[in-house]
């Protein structure tokens, strides 16, 4: 009998959660967003969505997890039912072929700390574009970095939650100090010249700019992306929760660590970048890559204390990024990994896979369509084009999430309708339905803060506006500024994204009647009440409880040889 694998406690959620949650994103595109949005003004909307959009949704997410006690698959073939298990799949899908080319940025930051640790990047005469260049243009060394990235992954997770939580727990601490450090060394050279100026445009708002509609859409995504809410993350970390662990409380500890990250992050980058540039907003908006691989080692190389401090800033930096690529794709990895489990496969066999596949899908972003841009600095073109197909499509995991919800409340409060419990119309539905995944599965008296109204307007009302405005501005603002923007054949265009999106979906939509045909089985902790029998996928014969998958996996055997 299978014993199920669970985090020691609250501590290991929590970490594993932010680790998660914090990735390259927190330390080199926020301080680009930040700079590109008026500084302080940018925190503003970044800071509301935080609350608006990403900690409901992962309250949603916890709470599916906690109940469901399966992957993403698993999840929405019992809380949508069978019929949309595919939805699953396709959450765990855009996060696996987004690792597929994350290991390889991932690996750029493994090889930029060891530049660092060497001090390959502080001496003079140092050609920042020319070391970049170098090291892209090289095949060997990028897959070597990439190769790497995901043998440390798969060591990470090959043992289970207990592990994953203890690799997290280590890396999260040491990522917060290695930020310290990097922020007390930035602010140290942002007030050489007397002043802050670095961390007063971080802080100062310009309340003119907080009316433009781009500031707002920019925090939105920032926000969407940067906490990974609605992405399937939270609901694989919560299938390892102990029975009475508390969603809400979890919930809001993310997502204000997340962003705590981020803002020291950003002040350690802008306050450096003020120090010595002449203009920092150039630099500044240059490009996340720019400013990462180009910009900050020039930047860094003047720290104070010559030759020690360049060196602890360079090291410091690059390997705290390091550490957030890999907590990142911890997660990644364990998302995939946790859907083959829930279906009877081998746990090391499923990340052995998963590695090998993460690894030979990845190759051909680090090494195809190396190209130089008009200011001679290479870029990989075929791994932009990915994430041009598939990073929004990760938003599209936030929507499944909610109309779960909005399906379960409907059809409770319809079954309750029937049964003469509860008022017919609109009125019966916003008393009743509207709060239903709430009351059943979110106040469930383990938690120490209760979740209010505001839950429901905000996933019922402010998500599908919210969602929908993201999309419209991202795709208008590609057709407005992309030529050839529906040619099929342009990389960067609108088509191609529809083309992989509408091939995929409808793909797993005709995979899903093969899908639910295999047994699952979830992960539920000794003692734990999660009754799933209310749900639309609880009448399903083939969901069961992992310490009994070994008989079920031999009748299941058995069946499919007399078929």
């Amino acid at each position: 009998m299978a014993e199920s694998d669970q985090f020691n406690g609250r501590l290991g959620l929590i970490f594993a959660s932010i680790g998660a949650a914090i990735g390259t994103g927190n330390i080199w595109r926020f301080p680009r967003m930040v700079g590109a949005n008026g500084g302080g003004t940018f925190l503003i909307p970044w800071l509301f969505f935080l609350f608006a959009w990403s900690i409901p949704l992962v309250i949603a997410e916890y709470a599916m997890g906690k109940r469901s006690r399966t992957g993403t698959i698993g999840t929405f073939r019992i809380f949508a039912g069978k019929k949309f298990a595919w939805m699953g799949l396709w959450t765990a899908w855009i996060s696996t072929a987004i690792g597929f080319y994350y290991a390889v940025v991932s690996g750029w930051t493994i090889k930029y700390f060891q530049l660092g640790i060497t001090g390959a990047l502080n001496g003079e005469g140092v050609d920042t574009t020319e070391v970049w260049n170098a090291f892209l243009e090289s095949p060997g060394q990028v897959i070597f970095f990439q190769f790497l990235v995901v043998l440390l992954t798969l060591g990470a997770i090959w043992k289970g939650a207990k592990a994953i939580e203890k690799v997290n727990l280590y890396l999260m601490v040491s990522l917060f100090a290695l930020l310290f450090l990097t922020l007390f060394l930035s602010l140290w050279m942002d007030f050489e010249d007397g002043s802050l100026d670095g961390a007063m445009f971080m802080f100062t708002v310009d309340f003119d700019m907080l009316g433009e509609p781009e500031v707002w859409i920019n925090g939105l995504s920032q926000s969407a992306w940067s906490c990974s809410a609605g992405m399937g993350m939270c609901i694989t970390y919560a299938v390892y929760m102990s029975k009475d662990e508390d969603t809400v409380l979890n919930a809001f500890t993310m997502g204000l660590a997340n962003n705590s990250v981020s803002i020291i992050a950003g002040l350690a980058v802008l306050s450096a970048i003020f120090a010595v540039n002449p203009d920092p907003l150039a630099t500044v908006t240059g490009g996340s890559s720019a400013i990462t691989f180009l910009a900050l080692p020039e930047v860094f190389a003047q720290a104070p204390m010559d030759p020690i401090g360049p060196l602890f800033m360079m090291a410091g930096f690059f390997l705290a990024l390091s550490f957030a690529a890999l907590t990142s794709m911890i997660s990644t990895v364990e998302l995939c990994v946790r859907n083959f489990v829930d279906h009877g496969y081998d746990r090391q066999k499923s990340v052995f896979i998963t590695g090998v596949a993460i690894f030979m899908f990845g190759l051909p972003s680090a090494i195809m369509w190396i190209k130089l841009d008009s200011a001679g600095v290479a870029f990989p073109e075929f791994l932009e084009v990915q994430d041009h197909i598939w990073g929004y499509g990760l938003m599209f995991s936030g929507l499944f999430i909610a109309f779960s919800i909005w399906k379960y409340g409907y059809l409770k409060w319809k079954a309750l309708v029937e049964a003469g419990h509860a008022a017919p119309g609109f009125a019966g539905y916003l008393g009743i339905g509207v709060s239903a995944f709430r009351d059943d599965f979110i106040n469930t008296g383990d938690n120490d803060l209760e979740v209010g109204r505001w839950w429901d307007i905000l996933i019922y009302l402010a998500f599908p506006i919210l969602f929908a405005v993201l999309m419209i501005s991202y795709f208008s603002d590609m057709i407005a500024n992309t030529e050839n923007v529906w040619d099929p054949a342009n990389p960067k265009g609108v088509t191609i994204i529809l083309m992989f999106w509408g091939v995929v979906a409808a793909l797993f939509i005709w995979f899903n009647k093969y899908l639910v045909a295999r047994p699952v089985y979830r992960n539920i902790p000794e003692g734990a009440d999660v009754d799933i029998s209310m749900l639309p996928g609880g009448s399903d014969e083939l969901i069961s409880d992992i310490r009994d998958r070994k008989d079920n996996i031999d009748a299941f055997m058995d069946a499919e040889i007399v078929d």
